[in-house]
């Protein structure tokens, strides 16, 4: 089973997945559900793979894992083999997670008496995709659903409790311009950006609660002129959603300050990911944590960004767990070791039928 996720995770790795771009992953792992003798195998109109594990009315699991990543196409997607370990973009973020789902649905089916399971392969997970394949999914969702696993294919051992919340803003100012010297007087808005980026940069941060970043910053027409154009990308974060609505508050008396005569500003929002989270003693969290320790790993609980948080904006309890271990995720030197796999997927179906036993004690 291990060898299979293996092999498949070197095949997926190997297809480009750009958000927005990945019809031809969705397309290989419906192939591979279908010959995999899974029932009601579908690309639905948001373009997730969807697969049904046992029978049923009782409201359903869903396990699913993100299909794009954040690499463009003219990216040498090849992995390469290290003794035991893997490596190549994409890999563990998120190829080996999609590559596992069926081998997890297949260690859930063996369980008798399971309740019904959805493998679900999203697509517009990463970046600018605003969660857009799993919103599409829970909005057109084919049934009741219990419980939602987010599989991340490099975090194993994490159990991702809180989902982090995101807003994100285009910002952009524009004015008259002016020769640098002639006009010297004029309103220079690569200036006025650069004072509101300082504004922002000066909100307080706090680790693991929330976060400011301007990740890009463009403007201006040549050095000896007062510039008519500056644009800047901002990042909001915050580990809760009252949080996050505080920090635009903040964020957007920054933007809405003065500018000078001729200047003017326009923000246009990129993306926004709803915070949202599940408590400590919530029968999932339970049944995660003690599927983990059963395999010999030691649970730690974060907080991250994933496609579960679009379920904790529909009222469905969720976590994101790992399938094996690895770093530089969203780098060109991303690594996953391979033996760990084993265990990930055995506590991927163990937290399922965990989540049985720790819904029915509650």
């Amino acid at each position: 089973m291990v060898r299979i996720v293996v092999e498949r995770t070197v095949v997926l790795a190997r297809i480009p997945a750009p958000t927005f771009g990945e019809r031809r992953r969705a397309e290989l792992v419906a192939s591979w559900w279908k010959a995999d003798g899974w029932p009601m195998v579908s690309i639905d109109g948001g373009g997730n793979v969807w697969a049904r594990v046992g029978s049923g009315d009782e409201a359903a699991v869903v396990v699913c894992a993100h299909l794009d990543t954040v690499f463009d196409d003219d990216v040498d997607h090849t992995p390469t083999y290290d003794g035991d370990r893997l490596r190549g973009p994409g890999v563990g973020d998120n190829s080996v997670a999609v590559a596992a789902l069926s081998a997890v649905g297949r260690l859930i089916d063996r369980q008798p008496g399971h309740r019904p399971v959805w493998l679900l392969a999203t697509v517009g997970e990463e970046g600018l995709g605003n969660l857009s394949g799993i919103r599409w999914a829970l909005d057109h969702r084919p049934g009741p659903l219990a419980a939602l696993i987010a599989v991340e294919g490099n975090y194993l051992g994490r159990v991702a409790t809180t989902g982090v919340g995101s807003l994100r803003w285009e910002v952009t100012l524009t004015g008259p311009g002016g020769h640098a010297w002639e006009r010297a007087d004029a309103p220079n808005v690569v200036h006025e950006a650069a004072r509101i980026v300082a504004g922002l940069a000066a909100l307080e941060v706090v680790q693991g609660r929330r976060s400011i970043n301007v990740g890009t910053f463009s403007g201006g027409e040549t050095i000896n002129a007062r510039s008519r154009h500056a644009a800047f990308a901002v990042d909001l974060r915050s580990s809760s959603a009252k949080g996050l609505e505080a920090l635009e508050r903040e964020a957007s008396v920054v933007l809405g300050a003065p500018l000078p005569e001729g200047v003017e500003i326009s923000t246009k929002v990129l993306g926004r990911r709803p915070a949202g989270g599940v408590g400590p003693v919530h029968p999932l969290v339970r049944a995660a944590t003690s599927a983990l320790e059963t395999a010999g790993i030691e649970p730690k609980v974060v907080a991250a960004s994933t496609d579960a948080n679009a379920a904790f904006a529909a009222g469905i309890p969720a976590v994101a767990l790992g399938i094996t271990v690895g770093a530089g995720e969203h780098t060109l030197e991303e690594w996953i070791d391979l033996p760990p796999i084993a265990r990930g997927l055995a506590a991927l179906a163990d937290t399922v039928a965990m989540f049985e036993r720790e819904s029915d004690y509650a």
